[in-house]
């Protein structure tokens, strides 16, 4: 089960990435709130996720799943470039968080 929590909880930290962008500095009303409401989401199924992972594997794994589940987000619904570098990039984060594990 702590699998699963931790799979909701980077799907909240999507969310919140992309829900800032949206917010536009929490200058529109329901982005903000949704930014707000998935961070609180997301690091409510972090502490979840924590009662039975370690947190060198809990922590490094939401943050990862979020930043990369934001850079793929980022390219299909904003319009963002995937450059060489950014890549590159995101390959060492799942290289790092597979070394990790």
């Amino acid at each position: 089960m702590s699998w699963l929590f931790l799979l909701v909880a980077a799907v909240f930290e999507v969310v919140f990435a992309l829900s800032m962008k949206y917010a536009a500095g929490f200058t529109r009303l329901w982005p903000s709130l949704l930014t707000v409401l998935a961070a609180v989401g997301g690091i409510y199924f972090l502490t979840l996720a924590m009662r039975e992972l370690p947190v060198s594997i809990a922590y490094p794994l939401w943050t990862a799943v979020g930043t990369l589940g934001t850079v793929v987000l980022g390219a299909l619904l904003l319009g963002e470039s995937f450059t060489p570098v950014k890549l590159l990039s995101v390959a060492l984060i799942v290289a790092g968080v597979a070394g990790l594990k």
